[in-house]
Parts: C-alpha cells; structure tokens; sequence
C-alpha cells in the first residue's frame, strides 16, 4: 500500500512489502540454523519492527510528540529439556552471532525441566487465514494535531462547567511480525492499532472531577470520531460533578460495561494455566463446575476480522479457534499453554500468551432497562486500586459512578469501597445488558449484581 505523501508512519518504511518480508524471513531463518549448527536440539525466534506516534493537545496547544522506530528479536533454544531465552534490538548478523552463542550457553546452566519443549509440530495452523490486521493511518503530524484539537474543543463545548483539559490524544502504530521455528513452522504478520483519547476537568477547587473517553481500532476508518469522542468524555467528566459517598450497606450493583470487563478479567486469570499449576487460583479443579447462572457463555472468537485481539496462532504456535470457556454457566475449558498443558496432563488450548477476543452473551436489555432492574443500588462507572486475591478469589476494590433510585440516577458517588467474593459475584449475575462497546479484546455489557458490600460514609 502506498503511503500518502507526508504520512507519519509509512508501510513501506517498515518493510511491509514482499522484499521487507523476505529480509525478515531470511534473518530468522538464519538464527535457527545458527542455533541448530551449534547443537541446540529445538529453537524458535521471534522479529518484530515498528513504528508508534503519540501527539497529545492540550488547552488547544501541542503538548507532547513522540514518534519512535524500533525493531526486537527474541530468541529460545533447547539443549534437550534445558533451555533459555535472550532478546535483543540488534538484528545485525553479528548480534545475532552473539545472541546464539549466548542463549546455548545459558540454556546448558539451566535446571533440566521436562516439561519444556516446542509445541507438537501438528498443533501448527496449517493455514494462515486473512485476519485483516493491517490498515496505515496516511496521518501527518498537522492532521494528528489537528483531529485532536478538535477532540479536547469537542469535549469542553460540553459545558462551561468544562474549564480543564488533560488533553486529547491520536496514537498510531504499525507492526511487522515474524514467528519461526525449527519444526518449519513460519508466519509473517503485519499489524496496525489506531486510537484517539481525551481527559478533561469539570467544576472549581474542592469541586473538581475528571474523566474521559477513548477508542481503539485496528482501522482507522472504523469509528475514529474526535467529535464523538471529545463529546463523550466531557459529558462523563461533567456527570461527576457533587459526588459524594453512600451509607455503609449491602445492596445490588451494576458495574458499567466500561468496568464490566475486569471481573472476565478476574476469571481469565483465574482459569489460566501458571494459577492452576502454580496452585494459585481461586477456580483450582473448578472444571466441570457451575460458575454462572445457566442462561451465560464466555466465549472467544480469535479468528474476529479486525479484532483487537485477533490471532491465528498463539504464542506457542499453537492454532487458534473459537470456544467456549463457559457453556451454560458451567466451566468448559482452562486457558492453557503447551507448558501450562503439559505440567497439568491436559491439552493446549490456544492460549499461549493469552486469551483472544472475549465475550460474555446478555439478556437484551438496554441500559436503562438494566438500571430499571436494579431499582435502589448503585451503578459503578470507575474503579480503583488492586484489591483482588486471584487465589481466594477475595474481591474489594474502589469505585465511584451514581447513586440510583427507582431505576433513576440520583446523585454520583465517590470514595466507596465495594466487596465481595469473585464466586460469589459469578453466581449472583441478576441481569447483563446489551450496551457493550464495540470492538473491544473483553467485549461484555453491564452487569447487575446481586447484594455486595458497599464501604461508604
């Protein structure tokens, strides 16, 4: 693709085309042959390069400007069960020399671990589908500065409530990635990632609240309005302001899908292999069990076109594919890696590195209808601090949003505390709404709650 004159970024800078990604083909092929030639048993080589600019306004002037360039390669070899690791930014063919000798030598003063090993070589995607990752901003530094101009002004025409800003900010980045190993499995990808953010300030001294909104897209035509951007994060910031705590009490509470997302967080973790193995997981030997009520399924979709979150192969390249990790309520499949799997006598699921585009099915109620639902409780729009025990599942976290009442927004709430316990929580899901961003890696609606402890006045 043709870069447009001036661009920021420029795709053929980085090496997208066919003579770029011959360069990077032949760079890690070398290196396993390197490796191989000096008596490693297996290895495999990661190359990235790319290029991310950042430009923040604010109160209508430039502030911040970062454009960077860069490129990694990590490198892992096996002498048998022992292996080892080494990364560099270097990818000429000394450093790369180097690196070889290096990790062999770090891999024979390894602990033996029978664990370790490269993926079986059949569990390799045999087709690399077209995900559509891959879509260059043609933005100049003017452009950027001027869509996010118009983003911070969009949020302040808010209301003159809006006197600060934290500024507005464009970001974009492209990628080229290469994963190959010595079981002749290789994958040349380019990715991009495009996003525009703004903060800004409601009200005077003792009055003060900030907020603001953003969005991420693989493409930059897909929903990348500084208007409605800029408009949203005023009208967040100006919906905070006269916040006060709550009494002390157990009531039912909405986490707002923005927030929603952390509790799939929460259970992510919790399935995923180096908890179980580690025996550190609040879901230790929970497959098979009831978790949620029966109407919800958690599902991953990693081959998404343009998912933020898409991936064809995992970090062990391993093949992807849709699942399900809750069927029903019930949980279906741990999130595991060829280690994780292996120290845990089950199969690979994918997940190497993670889990890809997640989602949570609703009951098809609006947001309004959800609130209607809750009756008297609150409505969490923000959280704070870490307060999460990932191995009893323990739960207590800061929060701010609004007070309701009668299904109404009565007043906005800060400094609470709210409480529980993740099974719990889980179990007691009342209702999810069909109000989730969209496209978003966790992609989940409000979630009514059921009864949690709310730390307040």
């Amino acid at each position: 693709m043709a870069d447009k004159q001036g661009a920021a970024l420029s795709a053929e800078r980085l090496g997208v085309n066919e003579a770029g990604r011959a360069a990077l083909a032949e760079r890690a092929a070398q290196l396993l042959a390197r490796a191989k030639a000096r008596g490693a048993t297996a290895a495999e080589v990661s190359l990235a390069k790319r290029q991310n600019l950042e430009l923040t306004v604010r109160q209508g002037a430039l502030e911040t400007l970062e454009q960077t360039e860069g490129q990694d390669l990590s490198l892992t070899v096996f002498r048998g069960q022992r292996s080892a690791t080494v990364s560099s930014s270097d990818l000429s063919p000394e450093a790369c020399e180097t690196l070889v000798e290096k990790a062999l030598f770090l891999a024979d003063q390894a602990e033996e671990d029978p664990h370790a090993g490269l993926a079986p070589p059949e569990l390799a995607p045999a087709v690399l589908p077209n995900l559509d990752l891959f879509h260059p901003w043609a933005l100049s530094l003017d452009e950027a500065r001027a869509l996010a101009s118009a983003c911070e002004a969009a949020a302040l025409a808010v209301s003159p409530e809006l006197r600060n800003s934290e500024g507005a900010t464009v970001a974009s980045a492209l990628g080229l990635s290469c994963y190959a190993n010595s079981q002749g499995f290789q994958a040349i990808e380019p990715r991009s990632r495009h996003g525009l953010y703004a903060a800004v300030i409601a009200g005077e001294g003792a009055r003060m609240q900030r907020d603001g909104w953003g969005v991420t897209r693989r493409c930059p035509d897909d929903g990348l309005d500084p208007q409605a951007v800029g408009r949203r994060a005023g009208e967040r910031a100006l919906a905070r302001l006269d916040a006060r705590p709550v009494p002390t009490g157990r009531y039912p509470v909405v986490f707002d899908s923005t927030v929603a997302s952390t509790l799939l967080g929460h259970f992510v973790g919790a399935i995923s292999g180096g908890a179980l193995y580690r025996r550190a997981s609040f879901l230790l030997d929970a497959l098979g069990e009831m978790l949620f009520p029966p109407r919800y399924s958690i599902t991953e979709d990693p081959l998404r076109p343009r998912g933020l979150a898409s991936a064809s192969f995992d970090d062990d390249a391993v093949a992807t594919a849709p699942k399900a990790f809750v069927a029903e309520g019930r949980l279906e499949s741990y999130a595991l890696s060829v280690y994780a799997g292996r120290r845990l006598g089950l199969a690979p699921t994918g997940n190497g590195g993670g889990v890809h585009n997640l989602a949570m099915n609703h009951d098809g109620l609006s947001r309004e209808a959800l609130l209607e639902e809750l009756g008297t409780g609150l409505w969490i729009t923000e959280l704070m601090g870490q307060g999460v025990n990932g191995v009893t599942g323990d739960y207590s976290r800061g929060a701010a949003g609004f007070w309701v009442e009668k299904g109404q927004i009565a007043y906005p709430v800060q400094e609470i505390t709210v409480a529980g316990q993740l099974r719990d929580i889980y179990r007691n899901i009342r209702a999810v709404a069909d109000d989730g961003e969209q496209p978003r890696a966790v992609e989940v609606g409000s979630m009514l709650i059921d009864g949690m402890t709310i730390a307040g006045a």
